[in-house]
């Protein structure tokens, strides 16, 4: 099962095109710019219909400055940091769902990304394609599961082994080296994800590739060597 595309070939065409033609005549469609953020709000079902979304999460947190045995001179401080969640590739569905202090947000990851929307109760107009986006959500929460799995390693070069190769996993394309991510993603993106610095991950990134267990591939996508996927597989 290694690796998985972020394109579903299994779907039926003659349902995704009918949504698509929908999407098309109800003015639910929308193309994105790379980095644009797509305005998402919590209730809707959202569909990437080409290209890749990317997710990230922000949280409030409060800080207190000052020892807990001594009084607080300095008022609270309010920290806005940002991490990032995962991608949404091409036939795949996604949904944001606020609850304080955490809010989250969807970016176009790469040009000419395609979006539809809807109400998850327009998708009583094709009840197999309403099970197949259940199945799409079902898929990504035991994705996530791994994800948090892999996260609760302690050391740090683990941590970004695992999600590089749940990343790739799901979304890698085979090339001559192995299989590689279609799209860039920044040190400082892997660091927020993993729980580190991107000055970090730049040092473990170039480890990891003096080891043979990480290529560069094209304009500087991480590629995950043949080798190194099967002893994963195998693992």
């Amino acid at each position: 099962m290694y690796p998985t595309s972020s394109a579903n070939t299994t779907r039926p065409f003659l349902t995704w095109q009918r949504v698509s033609d929908w999407a098309q005549e109800h003015y639910r469609c929308r193309t994105f710019v790379k980095d644009e953020r797509i305005p998402a709000r919590p209730g809707l079902l959202y569909l990437v219909e080409r290209g890749a979304v990317r997710l990230t999460g922000n949280t409030q947190v409060n800080l207190q400055l000052g020892d807990t045995d001594e009084p607080v001179t300095t008022p609270l401080m309010a920290q806005d940091e940002e991490a990032f969640l995962g991608f949404v590739g091409a036939g795949q569905p996604f949904e944001l769902v606020a609850q304080a202090p955490f809010s989250l947000q969807s970016f176009a990851h790469v040009d000419q990304t395609a979006i539809i929307w809807m109400y998850w109760h327009d998708l009583d107009n094709w009840p197999h394609f309403r099970r197949e986006i259940l199945d799409a959500f079902r898929h990504q929460h035991q994705r996530k599961l791994l994800w948090l799995s892999t996260l609760g390693q302690r050391r740090t070069i683990d941590r970004l082994v695992g999600f590089l190769t749940l990343l790739i996993e799901e979304f890698g394309e085979v090339c001559d080296e192995g299989y590689y991510l279609p799209w860039p993603l920044t040190h400082a993106q892997i660091g927020s994800a993993v729980g580190s610095t991107r000055v970090t991950i730049t040092r473990l990134m170039g480890k990891l590739r003096q080891q043979g267990m990480l290529q560069t591939y094209g304009d500087g996508l991480i590629c995950l060597p043949a080798e190194h996927a099967l002893q994963q597989q195998q693992a």
